[in-house]
């Protein structure tokens, strides 16, 4: 090590200096991303989280300082002492803030050496991202990286801040918990104290927020860990962050306003963006029949068109049978596309819609002089006429057509109008479309499992008219429930929540719970509710996914520090691994070998 390393105190970070700082001495700490020698003077870029700065080394500084700088290499960490000059005009770099000014160096110690790291630590690498998760720590000191963790700290920090002055309560709930079904599997955590008995890590504070809600907290929010056993994608990990919140004494129109302004003042604050308040709702119905799903995108056109009327009882079998059978028949048009969409993309797009379960996909081009299309022929002229009057059928436009189930033509229409807009360029990245959708269905019927299964959690409460029909018509009870939209990615949702001993107790019941299964898996909840519950609500968001959308990321990957992959490993540290038999012994666990 070299003598007297320990007497440098940093005075400033690189990124932070400017024209203000020149003539002053600087100490300055971090790594060198770059060197350059012009015989006679060296130049190092020194980086650390805020940015670069360049390093002027030149021979009259001294034998020693310019011969130790001859000897760093890229992602040395040195510490430096120097004084701050303004550039020539003519070596300006105007592609850094740093760009107006240079370090003139006069002393320099090597706090570490480095090895030749595997990718190089740049802004926007082609790097295969198995290498990078393997080697995180170094990706994690690239620029584009470090401010996406930067961005997720602002927006944990704005978001702390925000639920503070408007008078929530940060208080932590437990992650050693009872397991309880709420979707997903549970990860179990053995119990050494209690042989044979397991916690689970929790899927999401859900029943210890509501008994915050009846210990009369009030207003509840926590920037919560969370934990599910299920199958990965770019917006999923088996281990997440949620924006945690509940309120006493609200309807929906409450929690709405609350978390509307939240989002505005985060957008603001992260990325200058003023976002418009209060935000566009659609219920339920209207987001499916509009956009084929319950989070549109609506930066672009492509709304579905419901041809059902017109095409019941025609000559096109696939069509008819579709709707005698209660399903349906819509399209999209394509306006414009006819002389964008050849023949073979059209037979793209059939196999594409076969993805979301339908059998396949008809298709009508409108030219000036007459219709492309083989299933014209199955029509009369005026169903032909009513179809292009529904549809604002052009010359130019290409109508695409799915019949079957109204839940697989949602689906497939649904992101078909996602992929052709993707291929048409006809969405403006530039633009931060938010809505809310509301009035979804409490219900839904599992045909596998053979019962009722609730649409968000067993807590959501119904609509206040609606209760009655719990008895007679489950499946048509509207729920109290609210997701929150940005760009077609769902950032969070929440509901007014069931207070009512009796009334959760039948949801439960309607859930295919017996009374000892509801005592065994809920009682807890069930035994609060005995002692005066306020109503109350609340609604949880995917940090992870707020911050791959504020900063522009594919994947929630880049904006955790150590994420999972596909397989839920973690390349860095072998996650998971075996452990010692002596560990097992205590728990009381042994592996038994899968046939």
């Amino acid at each position: 090590m070299q003598k007297g390393l320990a007497k440098m105190k940093r005075t400033n970070y690189c990124g932070e200096l400017s024209v203000s700082n020149v003539e002053n001495k600087v100490v300055l700490m971090g790594w060198a991303a770059k060197n350059r020698d012009l015989g006679g003077v060296l130049f190092i870029d020194l980086r650390d989280r805020t940015g670069v700065v360049q390093l002027v080394i030149n021979e009259q500084a001294g034998g020693e300082v310019f011969s130790l700088a001859e000897s760093v290499r890229s992602e040395y960490v040195i510490g430096v002492e120097g004084i701050v000059k303004k550039r020539d005009p003519e070596t300006v770099n105007k592609n850094i803030p740093t760009g107006e000014i240079e370090v003139i160096v006069s002393r320099l110690v090597i706090y570490s050496k480095s090895e030749t790291p595997p990718f190089y630590i740049e802004e926007d690498i082609d790097t295969n991202e198995q290498v990078r998760l393997k080697y995180r720590y170094l990706d994690l000191r690239r620029p584009d990286m470090q401010k996406n963790i930067i961005t997720r700290h602002k927006v944990c920090k704005i978001a702390r801040d925000y639920f503070d002055s408007n008078g929530f309560l940060e208080i932590e709930t437990p992650m050693l918990i009872k397991s309880t079904p709420e979707g997903a599997r549970d990860y179990l955590v053995p119990s050494r104290v209690h042989r044979g008995s397991f916690y689970a890590l929790p899927q999401s504070p859900q029943l210890y927020k509501q008994l915050l809600m009846v210990a009369g907290m009030d207003r509840y929010f926590q920037i919560a860990r969370c934990f599910r056993d299920e199958d990965l994608r770019a917006d999923r990990q088996p281990e997440f962050t949620q924006i945690d919140l509940e309120m006493s004494f609200v309807d929906i129109d409450d929690v709405i306003s609350v978390n509307e302004g939240m989002i505005a003042e985060v957008f603001e604050k992260t990325i200058g963006v003023k976002v418009k308040t209060p935000f566009l709702r659609l219920t339920y119905k209207e987001a499916m029949d509009r956009f084929g799903s319950d989070k549109p995108d609506t930066r672009f056109g492509l709304e579905l068109i419901n041809l059902s009327e017109i095409a019941a009882g025609c000559g096109f079998k696939v069509f008819a049978d579709a709707i005698a059978s209660g399903g349906s028949v819509r399209a999209i048009n394509a306006k414009g596309a006819a002389d964008r969409l050849s023949r073979r993309d059209l037979d793209s797009l059939v196999d594409f819609v076969k993805i979301y379960r339908a059998k396949g996909l008809a298709w009508i081009v409108v030219t000036q002089d007459e219709l492309k299309s083989p299933i014209t022929k199955f029509f009369t002229q005026e169903e032909i006429q009513a179809i292009l009057k529904k549809t604002d059928a052009a010359a130019g436009d290409v109508l695409l057509f799915v019949a079957d189930k109204d839940n697989i033509v949602f689906d497939a229409l649904g992101a078909l109008r996602i992929e052709i807009a993707k291929r048409l360029d006809l969405i403006d990245k530039s633009r931060y479309n938010f809505l809310w959708v509301t009035d979804f269905p409490l219900l839904e019927y599992d045909d596998e499992q053979k019962k009722y299964v609730a649409i968000h959690h067993p807590f959501t409460c119904p609509f206040d008219e609606d209760i009655d029909k719990l008895d007679t018509n489950p499946l048509s009870v509207r729920a109290k429930a609210y997701d929150i939209i940005l760009n077609g990615t769902e950032l969070g949702g929440g509901s007014i929540r069931i207070h009512d001993r009796e009334l959760q107790a039948k949801m439960l019941s309607l859930l295919g719970f017996s009374q000892e299964e509801a005592q065994e898996r809920f009682g807890f909840l069930l035994e609060a509710f005995k002692y005066g519950t306020p109503p109350h609500g609340g609604m949880a968001y995917g940090l992870d996914r707020l911050v791959m959308l504020l900063t522009g990321s594919e994947s929630i990957r880049d904006v955790m520090a150590f994420p999972k992959v596909q397989n839920a490993s973690e390349p860095m540290s072998n996650a998971p691994d075996t452990v010692d038999k002596k560990q097992l012994m205590e728990l009381g666990i042994k592996i038994r070998e899968t046939q």
